[in-house]
């Protein structure tokens, strides 16, 4: 792929200044992924109660699932005016938007009327509220990836980086804690009754405690030297389409393959083992458990090989894997004995957390500070929206109308066989 003219070259970014953030300011941004992704997976752990207290119909399942997909569409459109106002006004301000608005967002989801008290216009006010979720989501991850980047030592850009992806995992598997817990000890009557606001009223006290303490965090200092240079631009978003075009393009094709691999071989496969029949819903979320500790583990790990090898190398060599391997694991999920589809599910999930890992640190490299979020928001996360939102539906699509335990192992590896000519000519952006 060659540089559009006016593009920059990533090899040829200025360095990064000599001052890193404090640990407490980086503490600060890594934990707010947890409450992100808490409330994102909490909405689909709650699927069945919420279409209960909601909606009213056989189609009440499918209606509360399109809430999720149309929360997903709502990423791209939130990063690029958060994207747009972090570029002009700093990473910290976007943060701290972004806490606030997921704050009011969660609570006032906790405090919905219900179907019984409003009829229908209960499900329109939660399909809403799932929106503005989406939206806020939207800027706040990539808010927190550019943050930790700048933020970071800079031969620990990768280690850092990753702990945006790692802090996410924990949210999910606290959602899934806590749904599990609510589910259980509460009559179905109570749960419907008042019982399903519980889990919300956690996640807003969550993220209203992360944005109080968001208040004493310091601004990136690479935004701030890009300020006091004079190098901010009126127009971050006009700038990345019309300078940063090959940056943006690489960072689509990097979070593709992280959006599939995630989201094929992770959040799909319990769906997939229930419906092959290889273990029943207990143990499809016990493994999916399993799971999330495998990426939480692997993350910080890759972080580290990246900042010892460098994006690039590690970013193919995953590509690899990701091509030779989903196939064969996914026919071993279908019909193995229960510690092989243990084994082949934690391959699986292991894999999508590096790329996770990797991916964070190399699509904010691809573009510099001045427009590092507009950029972010035009490649990386429309990326996730297709490639996120959209496949595990695909995948089961698939696997149903082929009969093939492999369709989905054949969507991730088609996808890492498209990008790996994008990875095998990237610029390597790790500092030295």
């Amino acid at each position: 792929m060659q540089p559009q003219q006016g593009d920059c070259v990533v090899s040829a970014m200025p360095p990064a200044p000599p001052a890193s953030l404090d640990r407490r300011s980086l503490t600060l941004a890594a934990l707010s992924t947890v409450v992100e992704w808490y409330d994102f997976t909490l909405f689909l752990y709650l699927a069945t109660v919420l279409s209960r207290v909601f909606f009213v119909g056989k189609g009440a399942v499918l209606t509360t699932l399109l809430g999720f997909a149309m929360a997903y569409l709502m990423r791209p459109v939130g990063a690029a005016v958060f994207g747009h106002f972090g570029d002009r006004h700093g990473r910290r301000a976007t943060l701290l938007a972004s806490m606030a608005l997921m704050t009011v967002a969660m609570l006032l989801t906790a405090l919905l009327p219900t179907a019984a008290q409003i009829g229908p216009v209960a499900g329109v006010l939660l399909l809403a509220l799932r929106c503005v979720m989406g939206f806020a989501v939207g800027g706040e991850y990539t808010g927190v990836v550019a943050y930790l980047l700048e933020g970071a030592p800079v031969h620990r850009r990768g280690l850092v980086t990753s702990l945006a992806a790692a802090t996410s995992e924990v949210g999910g598997l606290l959602a899934a804690g806590v749904s599990a817990l609510v589910v259980t000890l509460m009559p179905t009557a109570v749960l419907d009754g008042w019982g399903w606001r519980i889990p919300f009223f956690v996640g807003a006290a969550l993220a209203g405690l992360i944005l109080l303490a968001r208040a004493a965090m310091a601004e990136s200092p690479e935004f701030e030297a890009q300020r006091e240079a004079g190098a901010l631009v009126r127009r971050p978003l006009r700038r990345a389409m019309t300078h940063y075009r090959s940056g943006i393009l690489r960072g689509f094709a990097i979070s593709a393959l992280g959006s599939i691999t995630y989201y094929v071989g992770i959040t799909y496969v319990p769906v997939f083992l229930t419906t092959a029949g290889s273990l029943n819903e207990a143990q499809a979320l016990q493994l999916a458990t399993g799971a999330g500790l495998a990426v939480i583990l692997v993350t910080p790990v890759v972080g580290l090989l990246s900042d010892r090898f460098g994006r690039r190398p590690v970013l193919v060599s995953l590509a690899v894997l990701s091509a030779a391997l989903p196939y064969a694991l996914f026919q071993l999920l279908a019909g193995a004995a229960p510690a092989a589809v243990w084994l082949g599910a934690i391959l699986l999930a292991s894999l999508a957390g590096g790329v996770s890992a990797v991916g964070a640190v190399a699509t904010a490299e691809q573009m510099p500070a001045e427009g590092r979020l507009s950029g972010l928001a035009l490649g990386a996360t429309t990326a996730t929206a297709i490639f996120g939102g959209l496949t595990p539906w695909l995948a089961q699509v698939l696997t149903l109308r082929t009969q093939s335990p492999s369709a989905p192992g054949v969507m991730i590896a088609l996808v890492a066989i498209g990008v790996l000519p994008v990875l095998l000519k990237l610029p390597e952006t790790r500092p030295r």
